[in-house]
């Protein structure tokens, strides 16, 4: 599916997606990312089973609001104990299959929010 931009140049934005990847900008992405407004970062994790709450620490310190948890083809909830470290510092965790994140995340970038789409690919 493609997705068209609603928001100011250069903010980061998924411009589509499919069953194994996503555009931002245009550019595919294959693997586990966290995609922020004004960067995109790898997310070395092994997968949904293998989530530990050390992976979660990052958002803690990313400056966002919310975190999109995207978990992959369908929406998956981790234990509660892995995001809430997250919950004690104010930042707020939602699940969606990937997709659902993609689009989420756009909606709430137009908005201006501090968002983070936390994507899981496998």
């Amino acid at each position: 599916m493609k997705l068209h931009q609603a928001v100011a140049a250069g903010t980061n934005t998924f411009t589509g997606y499919g069953a194994d990847y996503v555009a931002v900008n245009g550019a595919r992405r294959k693997r586990n990312s966290i995609i922020l407004p004004d960067r995109i970062l790898d997310w070395d994790v092994a997968g949904f089973d293998a989530l530990r709450a050390e992976d979660f620490q990052v958002f803690a310190t990313l400056g966002v609001d919310i975190v999109l948890l995207g978990t992959g083809a369908k929406q998956r909830f981790p234990h509660p104990r892995l995001t809430a470290g997250l919950a004690g510092a104010g930042v707020g965790v939602e699940v969606m299959d990937l997709q659902a994140a993609c689009r989420t995340y756009n909606i709430l970038v137009a908005e201006e929010r501090q968002v983070a789409a936390a994507l899981l690919f496998g």
